[in-house]
């Protein structure tokens, strides 16, 4: 078995300043969707509607707003509401950790509905446009729960030869290194799955239909693997909650997707 290595999780103190692995996790998140899409704005169906390096630092910020303020609220609405609704002041402890994707997703729609109107741009085509981009960030948080040794696995076979020992749960149980396992599926494979489908022209909207359906269905099968928040274990059907989220997620996507494709035709 391997044991994990139980990283500082503070990467760099600089006096009373001290810079997280998790947040620089997030910076690498946004540097790498910002070199993405630069290189998304030179598609010639793109160019041709003068997408800019300035517009692409403008919906950089939207969405980082987006995403924090969302993934935080959800993680409160979806997780821990009774707790946070008991100890409201604690919404703002992010230092603390709890962040959720769904909450985080749904504040970057938000976020580039907002955008998409300030720019005069179709909502859907500014999705089409950030989808693939997105990722290898989801990849970068990812590693950075593995660095924190958070949201590790279910219990795992002993003679798995990549089953770890996560200190933290403190039950010395060889578990899944389910963070990985999301990194590989829900960023390394989609990014690829992703960029390949986005090189040609789509109708608008099925690029952004085939994330909703990629992401769902990836990170549906990764929670197989990856332990259930203790507060809340298994619901409905033997399903966890981000799985449960991931539904509505999947439905969404595929009707996107048809949608597009019949609205084109």
């Amino acid at each position: 078995m391997l044991v994990h290595p139980n990283f500082d999780p503070i990467a760099l103190s600089l006096g009373p300043l001290k810079i997280h692995w998790y947040g620089l996790t997030y910076l690498l998140a946004f540097g790498l969707f910002f070199l993405l899409a630069l290189r998304r704005a030179r598609q010639p169906w793109y160019a041709a509607t003068g997408w800019t390096r300035r517009e692409i630092e403008d919906m950089l910020f939207w969405g980082v707003l987006g995403t924090i303020l969302g993934g935080r609220l959800g993680y409160v609405l979806f997780y821990k509401l009774s707790e946070y609704l008991a100890n409201p002041l604690d919404i703002f402890a992010v230092w603390k950790g709890g962040m959720s994707f769904h909450g985080g997703m749904l504040g970057v729609i938000l976020a580039l509905i907002l955008y998409a109107r300030r720019r005069g741009r179709p909502w859907l085509d500014v999705t089409d446009f950030v989808a693939p981009c997105v990722p290898t960030g989801i990849a970068a948080v990812r590693l950075g729960n593995f660095i924190n040794g958070e949201l590790w696995g279910r219990a795992a076979d002993p003679s798995l030869p990549w089953a770890m020992v996560f200190p933290q749960a403190g039950d010395g149980l060889a578990r899944h290194p389910s963070q990985l396992y999301q990194a590989g599926l829900e960023g390394l494979l989609l990014f690829v799955l992703l960029w390949i489908y986005a090189r040609k022209q789509r109708p608008i909207g099925q690029v952004s239909g085939a994330f909703l359906f990629g992401y769902g269905v990836f990170r549906f099968i990764a929670e197989f693997f990856r332990q259930p928040d203790s507060h809340l274990g298994l619901l409905a059907l033997g399903m966890s909650m981000g799985q449960w989220l991931c539904v509505p997620m999947i439905a969404a996507g595929v009707l996107l997707w048809v949608w597009a494709g019949r609205r084109a035709r």
